[in-house]
């Protein structure tokens, strides 16, 4: 699968797409690190993260290549309803939009979320706790502005639509082109074999992956990736189907390295360039 063209010698930064990461709250920095790290890895010329001030010291000794955007939080340890506007504003320089990894679910923090999918006019990949934020209201994702990925596990995709776990396991591909399709976004439905569906209906089953992914914080690797991709230039649905193909692969080389058992995030995030390397 070629995936990734050659650069050209003229190139700089701005060629190759600003990631904005809105994620973390107090005891999920590492989503937002592992997120916004994938994304430079990946091949983004720019990344920043939105991090609640409060935080920002603790993001600001685990970055060095990456930005941020402290929004003021009163001492809170996670973004408060009120961070709209400054959100909004920067998010017009840049090319894609993250919404989600280690948000939480505090009240504020959901009336955000609902607020940015209504609201930015960027693409929009929506993970985790942004998810989680507009459980039981798919219909909020009709109101995007722009082409939206959401990357749900099954417990996520539950809560989601209302549905069983047991269902979702059992119809994969029909839950993720039924969603896809009533509510117009790119569905990346993770598990073993993930399944992403565009609005269209199309279906890809990735085949990259293994047990050892289940793990804390790969999901965050994954949408680092995919946003890159987006920032790059890709389609939502090339991005998602790529992006999970990278980001499997990247996993089964981590795999073969360290096991399946002890396998972590960290260790697929820094598989990512012998990956680009091979695609």
């Amino acid at each position: 699968m070629k995936i990734f063209k050659k650069r050209k010698p003229a190139s700089h930064k701005g060629d190759y797409g600003h990631v904005f990461i809105i994620a973390g709250s107090i005891g999920l920095t590492g989503a937002a690190y592992l997120a916004s790290e994938a994304a430079l890895l990946t091949g983004s010329g720019l990344v920043t993260c939105a991090i609640p001030k409060s935080l920002n010291v603790i993001m600001a000794k685990k970055f060095t290549e990456v930005m941020t955007l402290p929004i003021e939080d009163k001492g809170r340890g996670y973004f408060p309803a009120s961070a709209f506007s400054k959100i909004k504003n920067f998010s017009e320089k840049t090319d894609a939009v993250v919404i989600g990894p280690g948000l939480s679910q505090k009240d504020e923090v959901k009336r955000l979320v609902k607020r940015l999918i209504r609201g930015l006019d960027k693409p929009i990949t929506l993970d985790a706790d942004g998810i989680n934020c507009i459980a039981g209201e798919p219909q909020i994702l009709k109101r995007a502005k722009s082409p939206l990925i959401i990357t749900p596990h099954p417990g996520e995709m539950s809560r989601l639509i209302r549905k069983s776990v047991g269902y979702i396991q059992k119809n994969r591909k029909r839950i993720a082109k039924d969603v896809a399709k009533k509510y117009g976004v790119t569905v990346v439905l993770k598990g073993m074999h993930t399944v992403v569906v565009p609005p269209d209906g199309r279906i890809y089953v990735n085949k990259t992956g293994n047990p050892g992914m289940a793990s804390g914080g790969v999901g965050d690797v994954l949408i680092g990736i995919i946003a890159s991709l987006i920032g790059q230039g890709f389609t939502a649905f090339n991005a998602a189907k790529c992006g999970v193909y990278l980001h499997g692969l990247a996993g089964d080389i981590a795999a073969k390295e360290k096991g399946e058992a002890s396998l972590r995030a960290q260790d697929v995030l820094s598989n990512i360039p012998k990956v680009i390397k091979l695609v």
